[in-house]
């Protein structure tokens, strides 16, 4: 036939519109799609007159087409086809569907629902004027709008139309083999009701809502009160009519849940079948599924949408290391860190060679970079937890020991199932034997900190012409023999961690379980150590700084410009005060804000901020005392008060005295220990900072490069790589240059969440929002929040909301309020009088060292530098961790402050 194409046909080289390729590749595919034949194009063409062939070539707009073609119907030789090849479905009592199939219509851009007609119940000798009908509501004005607003060309090429066998449904609807609300690929999504899918395309009707998941699993469904179904109906002008469905049926679902599996699973196969979503019109008739249309869902939001590749994010705890946007080449020299250091941990906790060799994948993914920022890949650590001796004993307890907040069997369709006894009995021996060597370690803790802390010297220590004379080669010949000596063998740091928080864990047990927190948490306060603490040092020396700057007025106006260049010329003129700076700078001149990112500029690159300080310090009341500057603490002496009570309380209990006394002084040597190899940490990445600097300068001086640091917007094998000869590219200015825009994106861009998942490719469709992070307006309204007590004493100040303590100008005696903190904050800590942060636990850098400087801090308090705002009157208890708006009258006459 010339005109009539067969639903068995190819459709190779015939115009036929995308809904009848569709129906063409669904049959030949073996889905059950009912008998039909597509009229091609070229039978409107031949039926037209000469006038309606000028018509539709040069009409002046739509109305005039319109009329032109008011009269039209098929010509003759289309009419003995048509005859014909209804002949052939045999059944004179059939009725049919006519639809449209015009080039344009249901693509993967344009979809052109509604715009066309259809008609549903259509009986033989009505089925020409339907194509009539079909082919003239290509040419109507809401059409010639729709293609203007798609950009597309006027007048349109003619459609095919397809006559489909219709059948009387039970039951009918819309499959979408993607959530066509979220995006998300791993969910089909069914809606259904009684009679025909009409009321379910129009939205007119109610209809059930079912969501599967790819193992069939029906995750969500919505039974709908269904009052109207839709129904075959000769005397209606479309074929259609509503019917009221029977009060019996209405409430319950349209389809079995066997019926809904059957349906989704099309609908995925369709899926495959095109290599897109699809949304499929589909009908069940005699218990039959019946597939009438399918086509791509246009306007699918973008999700990675896959169940099988699920991640959760999570960056509380890291956020206090890497804040904030972060440079590629900090992020590519982290992952390389954690990549090696946890590889040693496994080895240190015995886990057999063979066992983290078939888990290499997991160490090399620990950490992701979402929008510029780090976060955890919190499944491969749970992978990682999983990993270690005992976890089938009790995983639970080692989750929480690791900072885990989310377990692995709620969280993961891959967690581990129930061990056999064998393999139970083998986690035993092998727990057992991890035990021991975690013992030895115990006993070997100290002298092998001490050899720990002799190679990092031996490391450090000057070599030759140093690193500003060296060449690329030999500056990565530096690096590579500072992984080889530290970063890869890490053990000391991690050992100390393990039983830092296992004793810190059991102390704080004790205390609850020997009712020593009866009149309040004793934990925090017994957890200061009394001595001295490295990272107390800063603030020490910065202290002794201020009392000479407060002695001198000369000195004290020099502090106080603002051109660095300048100021450090004048301040030669000051031995006592240049030669203790100097002397912070060479100690602490890493020791800057964000100081674990390679790109932050340090206090050596740029003391201004120190100086602000000191200055600042110098010149308060307080100053000259030389004593921390919070004037509005009420309590001081951290930790003598708790003491007295555990020994009050323990009194004639000399066993449990013992005991405690040896777990609390385990607990402060761990605690000091960490922060002593924290400073240590922060000396190794001034010297890989310093490395990649001189790298930066070399690139810079060949050219390579605009500027020495942009080798930050660059990964470390990247930069390897252009040296050696391996690189997969070598325009590293126009890397650079991307990379700058993305940096520059990312810092406009909203911030992700602090806990998200995503699915499928991470990076295309996932929205990193949680539904965490954000805390509620209610929650912000109250006077009174509580969070975690680090450091013992009651405070009472005007707040300072901080984000950048080098930029911040903080008056003595305020509470400072920050989202989060790090070892560059300590130095404005003797300013403050008071500390409440967002993030944060007992063992953060900024509780430890606050506790040691009997500053009261609270931390996790969500969502604090939002509620509080700079010169709210605030009231701080570190004790309890409650924090109070007060009154305003109340902070200024200096009453009420204790309710």
């Amino acid at each position: 036939m010339r005109y009539i194409l067969r639903s068995v046909g190819s459709g190779n080289g015939n115009p036929l519109g995308g809904k009848a390729r569709s129906l063409l590749r669904l049959r030949r595919a073996g889905f059950p799609v009912p008998d039909f034949f597509v009229l091609a194009p070229q039978a409107f063409r031949d039926s037209l007159t000469p006038a309606q062939h000028a018509a539709v070539e040069s009409a002046p707009d739509a109305e005039a087409l319109r009329s032109a073609l008011a009269d039209l119907a098929p010509g003759r030789p289309v009419r003995r086809e048509l005859s014909a090849a209804l002949l052939g479905f045999g059944r004179t009592e059939a009725v049919f569907a006519v639809r449209s199939s015009a080039p344009d219509e249901d693509g993967a851009e344009h979809s052109f629902a509604g715009q066309l007609k259809s008609f549903l119940g259509v009986r033989p000798p009505d089925i020409e004027q339907r194509i009539a009908d079909v082919w003239r509501s290509n040419f109507t004005a809401a059409v010639c709008a729709y293609r203007a607003q798609q950009g597309l060309p006027w007048p349109p090429a003619a459609p095919a139309v397809i006559v489909q066998e219709m059948i009387a449904p039970d039951t009918a609807g819309v499959a979408f083999s993607s959530d066509p609300v979220t995006g998300d690929r791993s969910l089909a999504v069914i809606a259904s009701n009684y009679g025909l899918a009409t009321s379910v395309v129009s939205g007119e009707a109610d209809s059930d809502l079912h969501h599967v998941d790819r193992s069939g699993r029906i995750v969500k469904r919505h039974i709908a009160v269904k009052t109207r179904a839709d129904r075959f109906s000769a005397a209606a002008p479309e074929g259609v009519a509503p019917v009221t469905v029977a009060a019996t049926q209405a409430r319950r679902p349209a389809l079995t849940d066997e019926q809904v599996r059957q349906v989704a699973e099309a609908a995925r196969r369709i899926e495959t079948l095109f290599g897109s979503p699809q949304d499929v019109e589909w009908a069940i008739a005699g218990g039959r599924l019946h597939l009438l249309q399918a086509r791509p869902i246009t306007a699918l939001p973008a999700s990675g949408g896959d169940e099988n590749a699920r991640q959760i994010w999570d960056n509380s705890n890291i956020v206090e290391s890497y804040g904030g946007v972060t440079t590629p080449l900090t992020f590519s020299f982290a992952r390389r860190a954690y990549e090696g250091v946890y590889r040693q941990f496994c080895r240190t906790l015995r886990v057999p060679g063979p066992v983290i060799e078939a888990n290499d994948f997991i160490f090399g993914r620990m950490l992701g970079r979402i929008r510029g920022r780090v976060y955890y890949n919190l499944l491969n650590w749970y992978r990682l937890i999983a990993l270690l001796p005992g976890y089938t004993f009790n995983r639970r307890f080692m989750e929480q020991m690791m900072g885990v907040k989310e377990h692995l069997a709620e969280s993961t369709p891959t967690s581990p199932v129930r061990a056999p006894f064998r393999s139970r009995l083998r986690d035993a021996l092998r727990l057992a034997a991890s035990a021991a060597g975690l013992a030895g370690s115990y006993l070997r803790l100290r002298s092998n900190t001490a050899a720990f802390q002799r190679r990092i010297e031996a490391a450090l220590a000057p070599r030759g012409s140093g690193l500003a004379g060296a060449t690329p080669d030999q500056l990565i010949a530096a690096f590579r023999d500072l992984e080889q000596r530290l970063l890869t063998r890490w053990d000391a740091p991690l050992v100390n961690d393990f039983f830092t928080m296992i004793f810190s864990g059991v102390l704080g047990r004790l205390c609850e379980r020997w009712g020593l927190n009866a009149a309040g948490p004793v934990h925090p306060a017994l957890l200061c150590s009394g001595g001295r603490m490295v990272s107390t040092e800063p603030a020490c020396r910065i202290v002794e700084m201020a009392r000479l700057a407060a002695a001198d007025d000369d000195l004290l106006r020099t502090l106080q410009q603002e051109n660095t260049a300048d100021l450090m010329r004048r301040l030669r003129r000051y031995p006592e005060f240049g030669l203790k700076l100097r002397a912070y700078l060479e100690r602490f001149g890493e020791r800057c804000t964000d100081e674990l990112k390679l790109e932050s500029a340090t206090l050596q690159e740029n003391p201004l901020p120190l100086l602000r300080v000191i200055a600042a310090m110098a010149s308060s009341p307080a100053g000259k005392a030389g004593g921390r500057q919070g004037t509005g603490a009420e309590s001081a002496a951290p930790g003598g008060d708790a003491a007295a009570r555990v020994h009050a309380a323990l009194s004639g209990r000399p066993l449990r005295r013992w005991a405690f006394s040896w777990v609390l002084k385990n607990a402060r040597d761990r605690v000091r220990t960490r922060e002593t190899l924290r400073y240590e940490r922060t000396r190794v990445f001034g010297r890989v900072r310093t490395i990649f600097l001189e790298l930066g300068r070399r690139f810079h001086q060949r050219g390579i490069l605009q500027d020495p640091r942009d080798i930050f917007f660059l990964e470390v094998e990247e930069i390897f790589g252009f040296v050696q000869g391996y690189a997969a590219g070598t325009n590293l200015k126009g890397l650079v240059s991307l990379r700058r825009q993305e940096y520059d994106a990312y810092a406009r861009q909203e911030t992700p969440a602090e806990r998200f998942e995503t699915r499928g490719i991470v990076y295309h469709g996932n929205r990193f929002t949680g539904g965490n992070g954000r805390i509620g307006a209610d929650a912000l309204a109250g006077d009174l929040r509580k969070g975690i007590g680090c450091g013992p004493g009651i405070a009472s100040g005007r707040a300072r909301v901080v984000t950048d303590p080098a930029a911040a100008h903080i008056e003595p005696g305020e509470i400072l309020v920050a989202e989060r903190t790090d070892p560059g904050w300590v130095m404005v800590f003797p300013l403050a009088s008071g500390l409440v942060v967002e993030r944060g636990s007992l063992l953060s850098h900024s509780a430890i060292v606050a506790r040691e400087m009997g500053l009261p801090t609270v931390v996790g308090l969500e969502g604090a530098a939002a509620w509080l705002q700079t010169g709210d009157p605030v009231r701080v208890d570190g004790s309890t961790g409650c924090v109070r708006k007060l009154r305003a009258h109340a902070a200024e006459d200096g009453h009420d402050l204790r309710n």
